[in-house]
Formats: structure tokens, sequence, C-alpha cells
């Protein structure tokens, strides 16, 4: 009687034989001193670094009471950091109602770097994203809900809500017609050339609005930027052909969030309004939108050496490959498809945990010592707290891809780690530094994205670096930038490999 044995494919045999691989090679990772030192230096570095600048930092502000810890952030109604500094002019407005003006001129004041030295330099001119125009707010509570139609510098009618809402109307520079309605809870903000033709730039539900709100005519001014620091900026605005349906009041007059010197009396940089005829010249200074970098100290900060964190794993992810080429370990043919996707999965695991127990230490803890000093900290959800820390964590796991995949193209350990460094590290530093930020966009630098604590806003005007909380691309578009490059890099190695001659892909 003869015995039957079932064939085998080789597709069944791969399958079975990869799990083996993939012990093998975490063995093997595990059971080197060298690799196991590198991934630890990782989180030594980024994290050394980062409670380096959590206990060293120190933040004052001058307030009425004199020189001190500065207050907590004020913060809107989804819980953003906000700025709310303005000049209004206003009424109480019980129920529906609207509000017509025209902007015939804006002017504004800014303040250069000084030429001689303790003599401001001022000039005349507005920033791009000065401010003026009509406004319907809950209340002059800072940090309450509002909606606004304005004209601003450089960019326009916009109408914005909320502070971190922006929507583009016309492309508008000179004198304009801008219209707010009220309707229940509906504010509706339109423009006009001439008063008489008039487009809706957007409608916006302010949820829980009270039948009594204030509305009028404002502005303001961000200051502007000189080196990545901000500098004294204000926006006066010439109002006229003013028409006030559902109030009929005198109006009220308030430089909203203004603050006082240290003496607790003068105003600094007060606003201020002129009445001639007709017209109400309004004057301001501050911001209506995202505090990005007056809100507070973020966490991302936290990880400012995360970029140098990663050349260890960089190191160990192409020697981790080299290692085994240069004693034939490694072959060539359809077998090592297998081995480079065991390599590369084992790789990015480890680095995934490497920068996991990196980011889960240095952020709470550095927040925590930021607190204790009585440092300001930008507001920040549980949500994207456990974002930024496993997303760095993913581009840690995914810059270790992209080595082991140049590693498998060059085949030249120090090479190969040049080429990783150039394009993970090199762009961060450079972009950090204020140079080239376009490079977070078109190479794997741009992963550095998925770390950012708070959104880089269109509508706010900060310093082209990652240090002013600058990125830009979104958080998950730049970390699938930096996938991308990783997938590729270790599907052309594989591709390489096979087209040449098999030879036999040991376990081991």
């Amino acid at each position: 009687m003869s015995s039957f044995t079932p064939h085998r494919s080789s597709r069944q045999a791969g399958q079975d034989r990869f799990p083996q691989l993939l012990r093998a090679q975490w063995t093997r990772f595990r059971t080197a001193r060298g690799w196991a030192l590198a991934m630890a230096a990782s989180v030594l570095v980024t994290v050394s670094l980062g409670l380096l600048v959590a206990g060293g930092a120190r933040t004052t502000c001058v307030t009425g009471k004199g020189e001190g810890a500065c207050p907590a952030p004020l913060v809107g109604p989804d819980g953003t950091a906000v700025r709310d500094k303005y000049y209004f002019v206003h009424q109480p407005l019980k129920g529906d109602g609207s509000l017509t003006a025209r902007i015939s001129d804006m002017t504004g004041q800014i303040r250069l770097p000084d030429a001689v030295p303790g003599v401001r330099n001022l000039k005349e001119g507005v920033v791009p994203w000065a401010k003026a125009g009509l406004l319907v707010r809950q209340s002059l509570k800072q940090g309450t809900p509002y909606a606004a139609v304005m004209l601003t510098g450089d960019h326009g009618v916009r109408m914005q809500y909320n502070y971190i809402h922006d929507v583009p109307g016309g492309p508008h520079n000179g004198p304009q017609w801008l219209r707010l309605t009220r309707s229940g809870d509906t504010v509706t903000g339109y423009e006009s050339d001439d008063g008489k033709a008039w487009t809706e730039v957007s409608a916006v539900k302010l949820t829980g609005l009270p039948e009594t709100v204030e509305i009028g005519l404002f502005a303001t001014s961000p200051g502007a930027l000189w080196d990545m620091a901000q500098a004294f900026a204000q926006a006066t605005a010439t109002f006229d052909q003013i028409t006030l349906r559902g109030a009929n009041g005198p109006w009220r007059r308030d430089d909203v969030g203004v603050s006082m010197e240290s003496d607790g009396k003068t105003p600094h940089h007060p606003g201020g309004v002129v009445e001639s005829g007709d017209k109400l010249i309004v004057t301001g200074g501050g911001d209506i939108g995202p505090a990005t970098v007056e809100g507070g100290l973020r966490a991302d900060l936290m990880l400012i050496g995360g970029a140098l964190g990663l050349v260890p794993v960089l190191v160990a992810a192409v020697t981790f490959f080299t290692a085994d080429h240069r004693r034939g370990l490694i072959g060539t043919g359809p077998p090592v498809a297998r081995l480079l996707a065991a390599k590369a999965a084992v790789a990015g695991a480890v680095a995934f945990v490497t920068g996991l127990v990196t980011a889960g230490v240095v952020i709470p803890v550095g927040l925590a010592m930021l607190r204790a000093n009585q440092n300001p900290i930008q507001p920040i959800t549980l949500e994207t707290e456990l974002r930024v820390i496993t997303g760095y964590a993913a581009l840690t796991a995914a810059a270790a891809v992209l080595a082991l995949g140049l590693a498998a193209l060059v085949r030249r350990g120090i090479v190969a780690i040049g080429l990783a460094v150039a394009l993970v590290v090199v762009p961060y530093l450079l972009a950090t530094a204020g140079l080239a930020p376009w490079l977070l966009t078109i190479t794997p630098a741009a992963g550095f994205a998925i770390t950012q604590s708070v959104p880089t806003f269109a509508h706010v005007d900060v310093s082209p670096s990652p240090l002013g909380g600058y990125y830009p691309l979104p958080p998950w578009a730049g970390l699938a930038v930096t996938c991308g490059y990783a997938a590729i890099a270790l599907g052309a190695a594989i591709a390489v490999r096979r087209r040449e001659v098999p030879s036999q892909v040991p376990l081991t």
C-alpha cells in the first residue's frame, strides 16, 4: 500500500517561513548590544534635551501688579488659547438686527527695528492681518463667542468667528462696504463695492447666543514679525455711511483686553475713536484669533531634541542591514523580499517602541516641570497629547524603515547613514532655524508635523519655523509623506534585489 504526501506549494512554504524569519531577525537584533545601546541613546538624547528646555523655562509678564508669573492663557469656546484684544465702538442689540458701514480708509503704524538704540522707529503702514470691520458678540467678556466681517491689511475681506474659523471673501484692499446681520443664532456677513449689490461672505451659527448682544465697529492689529519676534503695530479705520437697525442708543467705547503698565493705571498701547461728522475713526491694536505664541509654551517643544534623537535610530537601522550584508547572509532573488520585510518589521517595531517610550516620558514630565515653574501652557487635550506621543513613535518607525531601505539600495553603511540623516534630520534642523521651511513639505522630515500640539492657522502669521509652531502640512499629511518615502525606499530595494541572481537566504 503506497503512501501519499501532499505537495506544499512554494507560496505556502514562504508563508510558513516568514514567521521564522521574523523571529530570527528579532533574536538577531536583541542579542546585539550595539543596536540596543543605539535605541537607549535615542531615548536619552531626546528626553535630556526636552527636560533641559522644560527645566530652564521661566516665563514672566508685566501686569498692573508689576512683573510676575503670567496669567493662564485665555481660551475660546472650543478650549483653544486665543487673543481677544481690540477697540470696540458698540451698542446693545436686542433680538434681530443689522449693522452696515463703509470702510473708506485703513491706515496704521508699524514699529521697525530701532535704527538708533533707544529711539523708536515707527513707519506708516498696516500688517497683513490687521483687521477692521463689524462685529457681534455674546458679551464684552474676553473669550466669548463672536462673529465678524472685516477688511484686512493684505488678505481682503474675511468672515471670522469664534477665533479659529476664517472664511475668505473678495480680494479687496480699497474702500469697502460691509454688513452684518443677526437672525436668532445665525450671523451673516456681506460685502459690497457700492453699497447696492451685496455678496454673502458666510453665515455662521453661534449656538446659545443670548437675546441681547453687543454689535459695533472694531479695529485691531497683531504685531509685525521681526526675526521670530513681534513688534508693535496698530490699525486705524475710517467708518462712514453707518446704519444700525434694531438699536438706536448712544455708542459705547471699550478698549477690550487692553493691558496696563506696571503702575496699574496707564494703558499699554491703548486704542481709541474720533468722531468727525458722520464718521467714526477707530484705532486699535492686538488681535482677535488663535494665540499660537502668546497662549503659552507648547507640548511639542518637549520634543525639541527629537531630530537629533533619531540619528542613533537611523544608524542602527542601516547597520542592521549592512552587518548581515557584509557577512553574505543576505541573498538575492524572490526570497530576499521576505528577508527585507522581516528586517523592516523588526527595525520599525523596535523604533516605534523607542519613540513611544521617548515621547511618553518627555512630554508629560516636561509639561509637569513647566507647570511647576509657573509657566503658562498652551491648552492640550488628552487626544492631542496621545496623538503627539504615538505620532512621534510612528515617525521614528518610518524613519528606521526608510534608513533600512536606503541601506539595502546603496549597500554602503556610511553612504546610507549620510542619506538618511540628510533626508530626515537636516531639513528639520534647517526649518527650525527659519531656513527653507518648504523642506518640510517635500522631504521625509515632513513627518515632524505629526508632533505639532497647536494647529498652524492660516489666518495667523507666525515665524516660519517649528519653534514658532509653524508646519506647512497638517499632522497626518506630514506623517504620510515620511511613510511614503519609507515604502518607496523599501519597495525599490526589494525590486532591485529580486532582479539579481537568486541565492539561498539563510534564516540567521
